[in-house]
């Protein structure tokens, strides 16, 4: 019997060894979480921000880790204004003014105030041609700048800089002057302005909306990565200048586009600024085709509606092609009860989509059923273009009422046709 009592001592001290080992190997677990998850934090902050481009706003550095949930722009505004440097606030747009075809700007003889561009008027004589010139001309010559006034977009200010250290592209949308009021009733516009680098249309950036306002001041810098220098010479920027609407589609005010090819930035930034024209878009003769196929089933009570293919899309503005999609409503008694969308396109005119959507029908027949087709131009970070519109039902007209009928008097049968695209 004594050899099994000291057995039994034995395997009571085991649990405690166990208890031990297993206290030991947990703290040195945590110990070394810890200090994995230290590493982690101090090689993150020391990385460079994988990002395609920073976004400056009125000096704001807009930094995940430099900006935290307490500090919001414009808080520090008070801040800002006293440690602003006295300079006057309209020696830029002397200095634009001065600029000569070449970009460069001439030395400065005198020194004396700047002229305030707001009150700046242009003059259509010298001094002394004044005395030899008839009534009649003047009268000519009023009406003449009278009418180019009334074409005139307004003017847009910006500067262009390469950062040859971090490799990086700078573009300062600095402001706009001279703005038409897109508002009929306030005689106003809240202007915002979008960027695209062309040709390949991978950037593309907008400021924020400044509202009533005829002469934004924007002051915001935009900071590319991964451009090299030697590419810059075959971009080109394309502003486009709108007038947010909150009810409906944005106003388009004009646009500027600037080739860089002959622009040198090895000096340093280059201050620039370009009449702001009417946007030119490039239509074709149509607003494209679409392909269509439906199939309506009576036994299930359900429409099947594939999106096949989509031609000859005309392009959307200067910046190139259009990113199309398709957007896909129905309609019950002109009230929408169902949406769909297929996937983006990118920069192509013939679109080939191949996407089957299938659609409850709350009534039995197709009588008061319309399906709508809008196809439109994807625009990242802005409201999306329409390119063309496509209705088919009972009350449309052309193929789309063709279309319609047919699906009706020959019920689950797949039926595809092309329909000519409309003006959205």
């Amino acid at each position: 019997m004594a050899p099994i009592t000291t057995s039994r001592e034995e395997f009571d001290e085991i649990p405690t060894v166990v208890g031990i080992f297993s206290a030991f190997g947990l703290v040195f677990t945590v110990s070394l979480f810890a200090w994995i998850c230290c590493q982690r934090k101090s090689s993150k902050s020391n990385k460079t921000p994988p990002y395609k481009f920073v976004h400056v706003l009125k000096g704001v550095d807009i930094y995940p880790e430099n900006l935290n949930s307490k500090k919001k722009f414009g808080a520090d505004d008070k801040n800002e204004v006293k440690n602003k440097p006295a300079v006057p606030k309209n020696s830029l747009h002397l200095d634009l003014e001065k600029r000569d075809l070449n970009g460069n700007f001439p030395k400065t003889n005198k020194a004396g105030s700047p002229p305030d561009l707001e009150n700046v008027t242009p003059k259509l004589f010298s001094e002394g041609e004044k005395d030899a010139v008839s009534p009649d001309s003047l009268k000519s010559s009023t009406s003449l700048s009278s009418e180019e006034k009334q074409e005139k977009l307004g003017t847009l200010f910006f500067s262009l800089e390469y950062n040859f250290e971090k490799k990086a592209f700078v573009v300062n949308i600095k402001e706009a002057r001279g703005l038409p009021a897109m508002d009929e009733q306030s005689m106003t516009s809240d202007p915002y302005i979008k960027m695209t680098i062309l040709p390949e249309k991978k950037h593309k950036v907008k400021t924020r909306v400044l509202r009533k306002t005829l002469d934004p001041a924007f002051d915001e810098t935009f900071t590319f990565y991964g451009i090299p220098y030697t590419q810059i010479q075959e971009l080109a920027l394309h502003f486009t200048i709108l007038s947010f609407d909150r009810f409906s589609r944005d106003d388009i005010i004009g646009e500027v586009l600037i080739p860089l090819a002959g622009i040198e930035l090895s000096d340093g930034k280059m201050l620039m600024n370009r009449e702001i024209i009417k946007r030119n878009v490039r239509k074709s003769s149509g607003r494209g085709e679409l392909l269509i196929s439906l199939c309506y089933q009576s036994t299930t009570n359900t429409l099947t509606v594939v999106v096949l293919k989509a031609r000859h899309l005309p392009k959307s503005d200067v910046s190139g092609l259009s990113d199309p999609y398709v957007k896909v409503n129905l309609y019950h008694a002109k009230k929408r009860i169902s949406k769909k969308k297929t996937h983006v396109k990118k920069c192509t005119p013939n679109a080939v989509f191949n996407e089957l959507f299938v659609f409850d029908i709350p009534c039995e027949g197709l009588e008061e059923i319309s399906v709508e087709f809008l196809v439109l131009d994807s625009e990242r970070g802005s409201r999306n273009e329409v390119i063309g519109q496509l209705v088919l039902g009972a009350a449309a007209e052309g193929t789309g009422g063709e279309h319609w009928k047919e699906i009706c008097d020959y019920p689950r049968r797949q039926i595809a046709k092309w329909h000519m695209l409309c003006d959205g």
